[in-house]
């Protein structure tokens, strides 16, 4: 058959020869996956702790997700927004009832809807809050990840998103996460149109703030008619243990910002939440795009969103990231190994006691996949540790037990 792969060496030779070289995977080859597991191309099973960095928190392939995809592509995929289709209406409703906002924009890709958000912040400090023609401002925070489009990296700290792709965009100043003394100087400024900000910093490393910090950051937003844009794209749809991660102070952004387990692993999705005021700043074709908001993607977010609902996955994502985290602390104290844990939920990270550059942490995730876990390292030496939200307590002692295993082994 076109396209069949002989061997996990074929398949790795092929994307080294014939792909761009932007991503540094483990030598893992997977072909199939189910619920909490995948499988090699040699039929070998691996639980799946990095769940496509959260966008398979329902498990890979849930059957009730495929069977809404297999059915709306049977009667139509695509339209593009030049016309109504039958289903768009119906999902704008059901998110905007779900997360309680009165407009929804659909996008794809994470990215899109992070440039999507950054175009409605800026309008609307034009529009609404007055301030001068390209003059306005968004104030960011170091060690964030919204994406790796230009626009994106123009508010990045990070030099690996942003050494030789310059010149960069103007209008961002980027501040330290976790500070509310300087989020009170910055957001002072009355250019400023929004604070971008993420409530778990994900590909930083599971930073988690301290407590208190997101409420005092929306107070401080709301006192300087300054919007809060919140990327929820890794941290949102259960995963922490609430259906967002801002639920855990009671916070509701002015423009929230979702993706990946919209559509459990099975078709790019994202999505742009706002009321009115802001939402319809922006008029017809001033933004778009030719697949969001297509009915494919309609149907299969919202079987996506209603499985989480009925699978009481965020409560499911709560009770056993408190069982995850005690078994790694408790791990912590057998090792010098580990100097932190720390996480929400089934979002959890360890941080491996070497520098960044040293490679202990991705040997030590080699000797994982050896034992049937994937994981992969994130800057450097921290690794990210996120099963779908569908594991079970009884799996996430298993995995503790093939995790302390590796570290203690590689103590030795």
């Amino acid at each position: 058959m076109l396209g069949t792969i002989i061997s996990s060496q074929e398949a790795i030779a092929l994307e080294e020869k014939f792909g761009a070289h932007n991503y540094h995977p483990l030598p893992v080859v997977l072909s199939k996956g189910e619920g909490v597991f995948l499988w090699d191309v040699d039929g070998k099973r691996y639980y799946d702790f990095l769940s496509a960095y959260s966008a398979v928190n329902q498990g890979h392939c849930h059957p009730r997700i495929l069977q809404a995809l297999f059915d709306q592509a049977k009667e139509l995929t695509l339209t593009s927004r030049a016309f109504y289709n039958d289903k768009l209406g119906v999902a704008e409703k059901y998110v905007c009832e779900l997360f309680c906002y009165e407009k929804a924009l659909f996008m794809n890709s994470g990215a899109e809807a992070n440039e999507t958000a950054i175009k409605l912040a800026r309008k609307w400090g034009y529009t609404r809050k007055g301030i001068p023609d390209n003059k306005a401002i968004i104030v960011a925070v170091r060690q964030n990840f919204h994406g790796r489009t230009t626009g994106v990296i123009s508010a990045s700290s990070e030099s690996s998103a942003r050494e030789g792709f310059g010149p960069f965009l103007p209008g961002f100043e980027i501040v330290d996460y976790d500070d509310v003394q300087v989020l009170e100087r910055a957001l002072a400024h009355p250019h400023v149109c929004a604070l971008w900000i993420e409530p778990i910093q994900g590909e930083a490393g599971v930073y988690v703030p301290a407590e208190g910090y997101l409420r005092r950051a929306a107070d401080i937003c709301r006192k300087n008619n300054v919007l809060l844009m919140v990327d929820e794209i890794q941290t949102g749809i259960a995963r922490t243990g609430k259906n967002l991660a801002c639920d855990y102070e009671n916070v509701r952004p002015d423009i929230l910002i979702l993706g990946k387990a919209l559509s459990g692993g099975v078709f790019p999705i994202s999505l742009v939440l706002a009321n009115d005021d802001i939402m319809l700043v922006i008029k017809p074709g001033e933004h778009g795009s030719t697949f969001g908001g297509n009915p494919l993607a309609a149907v299969v977010c919202m079987e996506a969103l209603a499985v989480v609902k009925d699978e009481k996955l965020a409560e499911n994502a709560y009770r056993l990231g408190f069982i995850f985290r005690d078994r790694m602390t408790e791990l912590m104290k057998r090792t010098h190994l580990i100097t932190k844990v720390r996480g929400k939920g089934l979002l959890n990270a360890i941080v491996i006691n070497d520098s960044p550059e040293s490679g202990t942490a991705w040997n030590i995730c080699l000797a994982l996949a050896k034992r049937g876990l994937l994981a992969k390292p994130t800057h450097g030496n921290i690794i990210r540790l996120a099963p779908p939200l569908v594991i079970t307590e009884d799996q996430i002692h298993e995995c503790c037990d093939i995790i302390e295993h590796c570290i203690l082994s590689y103590s030795k």
